[in-house]
């Protein structure tokens, strides 16, 4: 695995604590039953397996996450909830550690852009998938970024974030290669789509660009962006800047972009 290039400083949960299974995986809602096994791959802080949990109960979900910090907050978040149809455990996509045929739905949300080989990825999650079982993915594609009014030192954020993650081995824009590496790991009936984020009103971009005003100069991917000397503490500061002077703006706008499948076993 290359290193996450995000990490999971409060600037960055921020982040990962607002999405839900409605808002991130809605492509997937309308095939989920109560009764199957899922697997979240990459579960994060939990929102969005805890949500998945409810939908399939009395079915079981099980939530994949890197290292053991990152398992707690997944199973924090559950215990918050009073979910108990979920386990949370430490594994490697490339390499997971279930048998095959152990889940009916395998999900991953914002993963495959992180791994070192989504091709092999998609592979174990077709494997420990049941034949007929559904295999789903979205990512977002940051070249596919895009906001308004223009600002050049959000260019410039967009491009050190880019040079981050390929700098991690990863592949910021995935969302447009879900399909690629579906077919290339094998899949045939393979179903794409493509789905937004947009912020927008005052209280979305007070969320959204408040966290990433923090998040340029606090997080892993700071660290890292510093270390390589792909900007410096001074432009990072325009940067988180900038975020706010577009916060402030009432025409301020962002839109997200994702790629999604959903595979067939």
């Amino acid at each position: 695995m290359p290193s996450y290039t995000h990490g999971h400083q409060e600037s960055v949960l921020r982040s990962h604590r607002w999405r839900t299974a409605e808002n991130s995986c809605a492509y997937l809602l309308p095939r989920l039953a109560p009764g199957q096994a899922l697997l979240d791959i990459g579960s994060g802080p939990g929102t969005i397996t805890a949500d998945l949990a409810a939908l399939v109960a009395p079915g079981r979900v099980t939530g994949l996450e890197l290292t053991e910090a990152a398992r707690r907050l997944g199973e924090a978040e559950a215990a918050q909830r009073g979910v108990h149809n979920v386990e949370f455990v430490v594994g490697d996509v490339h390499a997971l550690d279930f048998p095959d045929d152990s889940f009916d739905v395998v999900h991953a949300h914002q993963v495959l852009q992180h791994v070192a080989d989504p091709v092999q990825a998609l592979r174990e999650m077709r494997r420990v998938c049941r034949p007929g079982g559904l295999v789903a993915a979205r990512d977002a594609d940051y070249a596919a970024f895009t906001w308004h009014p223009a600002d050049a030192a959000l260019d410039r954020w967009l491009e050190v974030y880019r040079q981050a993650f390929r700098a991690n081995g990863s592949e910021p824009d995935a969302g447009r290669r879900l399909l690629t590496w579906a077919h290339a790991a094998g899949f045939t009936g393979v179903t794409p789509s493509s789905a937004t984020w947009c912020f927008a009103t005052p209280d979305d971009r007070a969320y959204w660009g408040g966290m990433w005003a923090d998040r340029v100069l606090n997080s892993d991917t700071t660290t890292q962006i510093l270390r390589d000397g792909l900007a410096q503490p001074a432009e990072l500061d325009e940067i988180s800047t900038a975020w706010r002077r577009w916060v402030a703006d009432p025409d301020g706008w962002f839109s997200v972009l994702h790629g999604e499948i959903v595979a067939v076993a």
